[in-house]
């Protein structure tokens, strides 16, 4: 007999309650299994893990078995699993359909029908400690997913949620939450979360994740797709990890409902950032995630591009990776659990459709990327960035956008008089590094490296160098830059001429900062 929400709630605060008692959490499990096992646990491969949690010491029963249980798809008993959960116990884990049983006896057995693990929620605010239910993966099933998986924590996931800006929200949006993982972080710096999403089975998911962190009541689920279920609503703050994989529209390739948004090429995610507007309050910001075709004879910055001139938005896009068709083809068969050695048939059938579909748009390359998305507060578009940085990222990057957002700002504001009346600093995360041929005394090459943020490079040349040595607050540019031409015995209007564009690059990236930036 189904659960009513009364009874459901209350046997999921058991849950919480046993599984914090049993220090199931990120830390604990990665203690438990050494780093050689959590690294290829990280990469899919249980077998390390499996091997090191039989030799788990004395006073760790409880979290072994609710690892081996629920993320490595172990079977387990009911009489372990008692042991594991003694407040809720199998029963009631069985209630919740999390597990299955051939039995109530302590040694019949059972098995997870869910997969459950810990999350530890890492940005701005802090680390929370939580637990996440999805369906299983195919490390425990060993098969491919079935078409309305839904999905757990992931690399995108986690991408998303570093890189959102934490300013506090009024109201704030997750666009397809899946098992919850962004709404859960909104919570923790919104007046109001609203969730949606277009599969029933993720939103029950998301519910119970929501409720297992604490937080149930401040973040309200719907049932829709895309952008239907706020229409004429405004959200200070949007994010989303869409379903934005470009998949063939064939029967005989499987959708996923996470992953496929049931649109040819990347129209889904071209409509969704010309849509956003429609829901953004003035001065809301939208971040997102997204896969965009390069067409062959056309630049991916300029189609894009297009889609910000269409939205009406500011627009920042960072293009973080480019695959090309076969690679592109190779990644989602292997994400959908089809691999060439489990079904060669089903794998050269799915290569082919994902290359046929590509060509018919003469798509040379995918690109992936984050989005930024803001509506201007008196409907003058100001910033239109496209870039692509491949590089490493410093997490959580959310911290650093909301820093650049701010800095555009100011900038925009300011001519060079004003540039130059400013005292700058240089941001504690950059660094200097000069090459010196052997024996010389003048470098040939200096470059400026930010170590937070996107972790930008400058290539720097004798007075930008010795200008950004100097700003320690003290002086002004225009001061520096003229104590600099005299050094140099250039005119000062000359030199600042040259460095001043400069100067505002570097503000603009976080380089240097100014007062109240």
């Amino acid at each position: 007999m189904p659960l009513d929400e009364t009874e459901r709630r209350a046997l999921l605060a058991r849950l919480r309650a046993d599984v914090a008692s049993a220090r199931f959490t990120v830390g604990e499990v990665e203690e438990l299994l050494g780093p050689v096992a959590s690294a290829a646990l990280h990469r899919e491969q249980s077998v390390p893990a499996l091997r090191a949690t039989e030799a788990a010491a004395d006073g760790a029963e409880a979290l072994t078995t609710l690892l081996r249980t629920f993320v490595l798809g172990a079977v387990t008993t009911v009489g372990e699993l008692d042991g594991a959960l003694p407040t809720l116990g199998s029963g009631g884990a069985q209630a919740l359909g999390l597990v299955t049983t051939a039995g109530a006896d302590r040694g019949d057995l059972a098995r997870a029908v869910v997969d459950l693990r810990p999350y530890a929620a890492v940005d701005a605010h802090g680390t929370t400690d939580t637990w996440l239910a999805s369906d299983l993966g195919e490390l425990a099933t060993g098969g491919a997913l079935r078409p309305d998986h839904v999905l757990g924590v992931g690399g995108a996931s986690v991408t998303l949620a570093g890189a959102t800006i934490r300013a506090p929200r009024r109201r704030t949006l997750d666009l397809g939450t899946g098992c919850g993982v962004q709404a859960l972080h909104a919570s923790r710096h919104s007046d109001a979360v609203v969730a949606t999403d277009v599969s029933r089975r993720a939103l029950h998911f998301a519910a119970t994740n929501l409720e297992l962190a604490g937080v149930g009541d401040r973040v309200a689920l719907r049932e829709g797709s895309m952008l239907e279920p706020v229409v004429g609503e405004r959200f200070d703050l949007v994010v989303s990890n869409p379903p934005f994989v470009i998949t063939p529209r064939r029967d005989d390739v499987p959708l996923y409902e996470y992953r496929d948004g049931g649109r040819s090429g990347d129209d889904l995610v071209r409509d969704l950032v010309t849509g956003l507007g429609d829901v953004l309050a003035p001065g809301g910001v939208a971040q997102l995630l997204g896969n965009w075709e390069h067409r062959r004879g056309e630049a991916w910055d300029e189609r894009v591009g297009s889609w910000l001139d269409a939205s009406g938005l500011d627009g920042w896009v960072v293009e973080r990776e480019v695959l090309d068709p076969a690679e592109y083809a190779e990644t989602w068969l292997r994400d959908g659990g089809t691999t060439a050695d489990r079904d060669p048939a089903a794998w050269a059938r799915g290569y082919e459709a994902w290359l046929d579909d590509l060509a018919s748009r003469d798509v040379e390359a995918v690109g992936f990327g984050l989005l930024v998305l803001r509506r201007p507060v008196d409907g003058v578009v100001t910033m239109r960035r496209l870039e692509r940085h491949t590089g490493q990222v410093r997490q959580p990057l959310g911290t650093h956008l909301g820093r650049v957002l701010t800095a555009h700002d100011l900038l925009r504001t300011l001519d060079d008089d004003a540039l130059a009346g400013l005292r700058l600093t240089v941001a504690a995360d950059v660094t200097e590094e000069r090459h010196l041929r052997p024996g010389a005394s003048d470098p040939t090459l200096v470059l400026l490296r930010q170590g937070d943020g996107l972790g930008r490079t400058v290539q720097a040349g004798t007075a930008l160098a010795g200008l950004v040595g100097a700003c320690d607050g003290e002086l002004t540019v225009g001061q520096l830059v003229g104590g600099i031409a005299a050094l140099l015995d250039v005119r000062a209007d000359e030199l600042a001429a040259e460095v001043l564009p400069q100067v505002r690059d570097l503000v603009r990236d976080g380089l240097l900062l100014a007062p109240h930036a």
